[in-house]
């Protein structure tokens, strides 16, 4: 029977591939965190905002797995709690980030030269500013929020992204398939709508996952130093601004929230390269 299988390919070695163990560590994690999303309340042990005075900087424990802060309120409930505002702060500043992206980079490939210079200038410009400076400069003109934050995130993102998807789409308008529209006498609209646009924004499904890590570390950042959520909210930058004032005391009220961003970020970016890596094998 075996034999037979084999022969038939269906146990093949070159049909069976072995799932890397940094793919199915990523996915765990997503997995936790969307859990942690869509049913806090199944994961977390204490109410995020529950005060315990008596308790106050309890070190990890059994019974506080990663310690309680100044007031008493369980940490790792409160990192679970926040964890819907920081995947919305991260995934909204990679919407904003994206779609501006794409606006700059399509109009700086695909426009007349006066507009592709203007364009072009506006990317350079952008791409000058680091993006925790521009950040923190919108921050500081429109005021510290959520809403600010995905703002602020996505449009010091956005100039990396704009580059790319600029020359991802002069690569496909200069390629061969796009000459072969061209002399069956394909219309301009049609060739964009169906060999430039579906080959230039494909990467961008990997540059989504990519995106959304680094969304939520530049939020973090922002609240770390006290420009994005407030505390008491348990979005995970607040817990780390709340926490640096008792660093010497309680190190897990920052170094903790801190790992669970790094998790997050990593987790993220892994299954971004796997995505790219998979389009890649599929082009081929």
């Amino acid at each position: 029977m075996t034999s037979l299988l084999t022969h038939n390919g269906i146990l093949s070695p070159r049909r069976v591939t072995a799932v890397p163990l940094g793919l199915i560590a990523s996915v765990a994690t997503v997995v936790l965190f969307a859990i942690a999303v869509a049913s806090p309340g199944l994961i977390a042990t204490h109410g995020p905002f529950a005060l315990h005075l008596q308790e106050s900087l309890h070190a990890p424990s059994l019974t506080y797995w990663f310690g309680t802060d100044e007031s008493g309120r369980d940490l790792y409930s409160r990192v679970v709690y926040g964890t819907s505002q920081s995947l919305l702060i991260g995934l909204g500043a990679t919407g904003v980030s994206l779609s501006l992206a794409v606006l700059l980079g399509s109009i700086a490939a695909l426009s007349n030269r006066f507009a592709a210079g203007v364009v072009n200038r506006v990317i350079e410009v952008l791409f000058s500013f680091p993006t925790l400076l521009l950040a923190l400069l919108l921050v500081a003109i429109l005021g510290p929020s959520i809403l600010t934050q995905i703002f602020a995130v996505g449009i010091g993102t956005a100039p990396g992204y704009a580059r790319i998807i600029r020359g991802q789409i002069l690569s496909a308008k200069n390629s061969g398939y796009v000459e072969a529209a061209i002399s069956l006498g394909h219309s301009r609209p049609r060739i964009l709508r169906q060999h430039i646009i579906p080959n230039a924004l494909r990467p961008l499904v990997a540059i989504i996952a990519l995106s959304v890590g680094q969304s939520i570390v530049w939020a973090s950042s922002l609240s770390f130093l006290g420009l994005g959520v407030a505390p008491p909210s348990p979005e995970w930058g607040a817990l780390l601004d709340s926490g640096r004032a008792y660093i010497t005391q309680a190190w897990w009220l920052t170094v903790i929230p801190g790992l669970v961003i790094v998790a997050l970020a990593l987790a993220a970016t892994t299954l971004g390269k796997y995505i790219q890596k998979a389009l890649e094998r599929g082009e081929r």
